[in-house]
């Protein structure tokens, strides 16, 4: 069977991988010190200079990156190179109706293609395969990201997208390609789609499934495999660090995501203190950029949920499964959803009141939302629903139910308001 070589560094003894680590860290200290304003007034007021980094402990000693902070230097603030050196720029869903925006060099987009081509070659891809693309494209890094990397690897890209299920049945069973990356849950809804056009999930040209962009459990793995051709692979990423590709699951052990660490420098902390936990300790991951040029990032807070691992098919270590966050950000069918948002748009409704709860189920294998809202007393019930509905799509991307319901229907909460009811089935 032809394969993809690995390279060097992900076999590379931990040492020489910590030392590249130590290097790659100083520099993105200084660089995100010397040419981003807000860097420089948070190190600055922690009392910390990029000198200070003389191991990779260090590190603790430096201020968090939050997504507040990149929301507060819109759109541009944090970019560390002038706009003639940027070369794309992409964006996602942030808590106040602005996108956290993120932008590339030709250098990291050049890095990015790498370590997505690492990925897919991780998942098992081999020379001659086709790609098929159904992560949506635009300003979602999903679809180009992945572009990108199958191309760098060499790999058939048939960049469909999103969305269009017949059409992506009928290709698939046209082109015959051996990879799909999408997420999990439109996976299972073309796993539908194929049923009802009575084509067999199970006897199709599709090999693996590299799946993201929203956190799925083993028990959809099974599901997943049961019912399709498909090694279902996990990768994870997020824009503000670069997109997918910051980790990916290995095909020959299935066991988390190997951190790409020559490139993202990973730590888990407690959530409320702030505190680095050892490896093998549940928190809260956070990532530092060691060769970004546009957008470096120092320790940004992912939220989401993990603990580190030794390396098994690679050096480099691994996370565990995403387990949850430690925010109340929801991500529906791929989008980032803060209920703040969707409180934003129901109080700029004046006949809608500000007492509403957001409820997650499933449609099938796809993610539902239902806005429970109380309009005002008195207050006219006509096209409130449709505005709110139609303005839920094209301020946040998501399709979502409105029902208006009674007066004080909605549970008065003393503290912290209950605002997200999730009735999806545990381990779907």
């Amino acid at each position: 069977m032809n394969t993809f070589p690995l390279e060097p560094v992900e076999t590379a003894p931990r040492a020489e991988l910590q030392a590249l680590q130590l290097e790659r860290l100083r520099w993105s200290l200084r660089h995100a010190y010397d040419n981003v304003a807000h860097y420089r007034r948070k190190f600055d007021a922690s009392g910390v200079k990029p000198e200070d980094l003389r191991t990779l402990a260090d590190l603790a000693r430096f201020p968090f990156t939050t997504k507040a902070d990149l929301r507060e230097n819109y759109p541009f603030g944090m970019f560390a190179v002038p706009m003639d050196r940027v070369v794309r720029i992409h964006a996602s869903s942030g808590t106040t109706g602005k996108p956290t925006v993120v932008g590339y060099t030709a250098r990291d987009i050049d890095m990015w293609s790498n370590v997505m081509a690492r990925s897919i070659r991780a998942a098992g891809a081999r020379p001659g395969d086709k790609v098929h693309v159904a992560y949506g494209y635009g300003l979602f890094t999903g679809g180009l990201g992945a572009h990108y990397g199958a191309e760098r690897l060499g790999l058939a890209v048939i960049p469909l997208g999103g969305g269009m299920t017949e059409r992506q049945v009928q290709l698939i069973m046209d082109f015959r390609p051996e990879i799909i990356m999408v997420t999990p849950s439109y996976m299972l809804a073309i796993a539908d789609e194929m049923e009802r056009q009575g084509v067999d999930p199970r006897k199709t040209s599709l090999r693996i499934g590299i799946f993201g962009a929203e956190p799925w459990t083993n028990e959809m793995r099974r599901q997943i495999e049961a019912r399709t051709s498909l090694q279902a692979i996990d990768i994870y990423g997020l824009s503000e660090v670069i997109g997918p590709g910051v980790s990916q699951e290995c095909l020959e052990t299935k066991d988390g995501l190997t951190i790409w660490e020559d490139h993202f420098y990973p730590e888990v902390i407690d959530p409320a203190t702030g505190e680095v936990l050892p490896d093998g300790e549940s928190g809260e991951l956070v990532f530092t950029s060691l060769t970004k040029e546009a957008l470096p990032v120092i320790r940004y807070r992912t939220r989401d949920l993990t603990r580190l691992l030794p390396g098994t098919a690679r050096t480099m270590r691994r996370m565990e499964k995403i387990t949850g966050r430690s925010d109340d950000m929801m991500i529906i069918r791929g989008v980032n959803v803060f209920p703040s948002q969707i409180e934003e748009l129901i109080l700029k409704q004046p006949e809608l009141s500000p007492h509403y709860v957001l409820e997650l189920s499933k449609d099938g294998p796809m993610d539902h939302l239902t806005v429970l809202v109380e309009k005002v007393p008195g207050a006219p019930e006509a096209g409130a629903t449709e505005k709110l509905r139609h303005n839920i799509k094209s301020m946040i991307g998501v399709s979502a139910d409105v029902k208006i319901v009674p007066l004080s229907t909605i549970e008065r909460s003393i503290g912290k308001a209950k605002r997200v009811i999730d009735k999806r089935p545990k381990g779907a």
